[in-house]
């Protein structure tokens, strides 16, 4: 698994022109730019970085375990690269652990996929701002600890939340959520979906980076249709991984305990921007996700049109999630609110900005960036608000809709969370 595809060398000057027509258009793009430049594997930072960084603790009650599994759909070719006969995928499971001591942590990103997020992705895709060498991503602390023993607990078996992430985001950049939901006792898997992923480091350390989008419109439509197939796939090799059997295709071993401990008759799905429209389109095509969460991404296609969810509605629970002001960009939200015969809030994080639901908001406040540059990518509100309030609602609705939880945060506005507002 290379990124040494003839396409990948070409300059990237029409394509980022391209790819501002459609963040113009769509928000959930996330400013997100096409891979032209490519990282060695292996490469990293000519200086060493600056500034150690780390996410905030999980709230919940255990310890977070964390592992990899490397996954090949032999049935299916790649729908990005025609030249590879199977889809290959890289997800972490995050989950409840015990016996975490003197085991080592669990990396935040692999050192090829770090170097290439630091030099290409940070400021290419995210335009975080950050210069280039500050952050040693590779480094940043998680609280997660790596292939730990499952702790299941009095709950028995794990209710499984799945996470896609945005367009020009990595499977790591929501794992300040991940880990909450897992310490909280769900087994959280979060998805890379290759080639249109910004980068994907595999297990022999070759590392696969997006591939042009050409037309804007067409690239966003068939990133979706790929991440509905990966996200079915998945919950085909989960439920393998459930009955005791590891899917992963390099023969690992998953940690002591995971096997047989998933409960795929409770799943759920999240996903921030392009992400969250991914887990709205899952959800419409397969009935084995239960709920779903939408955070700040569209439900309209770039050419003003509803997809088709916003169309004809869900007839299962969904939570539109979204910054302040506005969020989808076409009507798909208010068709998606006004077609939905099943349970449906929309909220709004107020002083938050489109990246304020990613680790973005907990990393870039520590990298010394100039306050103009941090409220442009997080907003006004204070980074320990929009974490903690981000994070008691995702879980207050996956504990309801999962779990069967009271569900009363989802009611009405909390003076506990006076930042989370309730859209009419």
């Amino acid at each position: 698994m290379t990124d040494d595809h003839p396409r990948l060398r070409r300059g990237t000057t029409g394509l980022r022109a391209l790819l501002a027509c459609a963040v113009a258009a769509l928000c959930t793009l996330a400013a997100a730019l096409p891979a032209g430049a490519t990282t060695p594997t292996g490469a990293a930072p000519a200086a060493p970085p600056t500034h150690r960084l780390t996410l905030p603790s999980p709230t919940g009650p255990h310890p977070v375990g964390e592992t990899t599994l490397h996954l090949v759909d032999r049935t299916r070719t790649d729908p990005w690269q025609s030249g590879r006969i199977h889809r290959e995928l890289m997800v972490s499971v995050f989950y409840p652990a015990t016996h975490t001591a003197h085991r080592p942590p669990a990396p935040y990103m692999l050192p090829a996929a770090a170097a290439h997020f630091d030099r290409v992705t940070a400021n290419g895709y995210l335009r975080l701002g950050t210069p280039a060498g500050r952050a040693d991503w590779a480094g940043v602390v998680t609280h997660v600890t790596r292939d730990a023993p499952v702790a299941r607990g009095r709950g028995g078996r794990l209710p499984v939340v799945l996470y896609s992430p945005g367009l020009g985001e990595p499977r790591t950049w929501d794992t300040t959520l991940a880990a909450d939901l897992a310490g909280r006792g769900y087994a959280v898997v979060t998805v890379d979906h290759t080639y249109e992923s910004p980068e994907v480091q595999f297990p022999d350390g070759s590392l696969a980076t997006m591939v042009p989008p050409g037309d804007p419109d067409a690239f966003v439509r068939k990133a979706l249709a790929v991440r509905v197939a990966d996200t079915g796939f998945v919950l085909d090799q989960l439920r393998l991984l459930g009955s005791g059997h590891s899917p992963d295709a390099d023969g690992r071993r998953p940690p002591r305990g995971l096997a047989g401990a998933l409960d795929l008759s409770r799943v759920g799905m999240f996903g921030h921007s392009m992400g969250g429209s991914a887990a709205a389109l899952a959800m419409d095509a397969d009935d084995r996700i239960t709920a779903g969460i939408d955070m700040d991404g569209n439900l309209t296609y770039l050419d003003g049109s509803p997809m088709p969810v916003a169309r004809h509605g869900l007839d299962r629970p969904f939570l539109l999630l979204g910054k302040d002001g506005e969020t989808d960009t076409g009507p798909g939200w208010r068709a998606f609110r006004a077609h939905t015969p099943g349970w449906t809030r929309q909220l709004t994080l107020r002083g938050s900005e489109h990246a304020s639901f990613t680790d973005a908001e907990a990393l870039l406040p520590q990298l010394g960036l100039p306050a103009s540059v941090l409220t442009g990518d997080l907003g006004t509100i204070a980074p320990a608000t929009a974490i903690r309030t981000t994070e008691a609602y995702v879980a207050a609705y996956f504990d309801h809709w999962l779990r069967g939880g009271d569900g009363r945060l989802l009611e009405r506005p909390s003076p506990i969370y006076p930042a989370m507002e309730f859209v009419d």
